[in-house]
């Protein structure tokens, strides 16, 4: 019998393929690739493939990981189930890879699927009416085993079709981590790289950089990815400038940064790197010098010279400008936070 297992690489899905690759049972894994898991901040381009790899690896199970960021995208414009607490889309998350391993499961020839969810312990996704519905609008009822908790849970078809033994599946709820950490002990798991996992979009600050960029319909990978960096500050409808904070990400932001987008940086101190987006009026460069100025090491002078320029020009421009107040910088933080 072949099954297919949803593979992140965190505790809970490890632990979930530890026990079912015991069982009598030809294991599939799938891990699904979007630009928001913390698994592993560590390695953000591999990020939960990298982690989910080492796990098959080590129990000898076949991995497909598949990039599903367009979907998921198109997912976070407008879920029909809503956001949770911030710009998380939960419900609609599963459902979509859900109904992806359902694709998958009819490819290989699987029987049905197994996810290392316990009951209760993702408020959005993870409590009863919810994980029936996820079920039941990707075509999966009775069709998704959760090993962790499937004594609290109905029956699915690979028990009562003998499949699986019930007996041996587990009782765990609630939010704690601390049975799976101590049962990980117990199965000789030590390595994985955080018990929770997470998400991105459920940080309250990125999920308010997250809002700004839908709603002004900008919402593709370059600009996702300059949310992870720096200080972002909406000046206006058409322009926005992100702030690198240290060294690295100067560089990152200086290696995201391509033609049509603004380039700033101090001209003869040490400071931060800028990348400005969108349309910029002489006013909003003004402004973005301004920015800069405010973080750079000015060693107590008031104005900086700041240089810029607009990719792919090699030539660069030099402005005198006072730095900005924090008063006014918390004014441009703000309209990021009302759109």
């Amino acid at each position: 019998m072949k099954a297919i297992i949803l593979l992140s690489g965190g505790l809970d899905s490890t632990i979930a393929a530890e026990l079912m690759n015991r069982e009598d049972l030809e294991l599939f894994a799938v891990n699904f690739k979007t630009p928001f898991c913390l698994c592993d901040r560590r390695s953000s381009n591999v990020g939960c493939g990298s982690n989910a790899r080492r796990v098959a690896d080590a129990l000898g199970i076949e991995l497909k990981i598949i990039n599903a960021t367009k979907d998921f995208l198109e997912v976070l414009k407008n879920p029909k189930h809503g956001y949770g607490a911030n710009m998380n889309p939960c419900i609609d998350c599963r459902i979509l890879f859900f109904r992806k391993s359902k694709e998958l499961m009819e490819e290989v020839g699987a029987s049905f699927i197994i996810t290392g969810e316990v009951l209760g312990q993702r408020p959005m996704s993870q409590f009863r009416r919810q994980m029936d519905l996820i079920e039941k609008e990707a075509g999966l009822d009775g069709l998704v085993l959760r090993p962790l908790s499937a004594k609290l849970l109905p029956q699915t078809t690979p028990e009562k079709m003998g499949w699986i033994s019930r007996e041996r599946m587990l009782d765990i709820a609630g939010r704690s981590r601390k049975p799976q950490i101590a049962l990980a002990k117990d199965l000789g798991i030590n390595d994985y790289p955080c018990a929770a996992g997470g998400c991105l979009l459920t940080d309250p600050e990125f999920a308010k950089r997250m809002r700004d960029l839908i709603m002004h319909d900008e919402l593709d990978m370059q600009n996702i990815n300059l949310l992870k960096v720096g200080r972002y500050f909406r000046l206006s409808e058409d322009a926005k400038l992100i702030v690198g904070r240290d060294e690295n990400e100067n560089n990152m932001l200086a290696s995201l940064a391509k033609d049509g987008d603004y380039v700033f940086g101090p001209a003869t101190m040490a400071g931060p790197i800028a990348v400005g987006k969108g349309q910029f009026s002489p006013d909003e460069i003004d402004v973005a010098c301004r920015i800069v100025a405010r973080y750079c090491d000015r060693d107590g002078e008031f104005d900086a010279d700041i240089s810029y320029r607009r990719l792919p020009e090699n030539e660069e421009r030099t402005a005198k400008t006072l730095s900005m107040d924090d008063t006014d910088l918390a004014k441009l933080r703000a309209l990021t936070t009302k759109s």
